[in-house]
């Protein structure tokens, strides 16, 4: 009694939205939805505006501090 049933599933994607200005993405340009949105992120990026938490203190000695040689 061997019941082999194939199972289909359909997997539904949501459109994707520019993290930017939330027009839906274009695939040449994703996940933005235009190359003005793009170089926006990469602005920011390179404005420091997003920044990574970290548990460091500003100015702290580490791997590369001023009292290695």
């Amino acid at each position: 009694m061997n019941d082999d049933k194939v199972v289909e599933l359909k997997v539904v994607k949501k459109a994707a939205k520019c993290p930017i200005c939330t027009k839906p993405a274009v695939e040449s340009y994703r996940p933005f939805c235009s190359k003005r949105c793009a170089d926006i992120d990469l602005g920011k990026w390179l404005g420091e505006d997003y920044r990574i938490p970290t548990e460091e203190v500003p100015g702290a000695d580490g791997p590369f501090g001023d009292d290695e040689v």
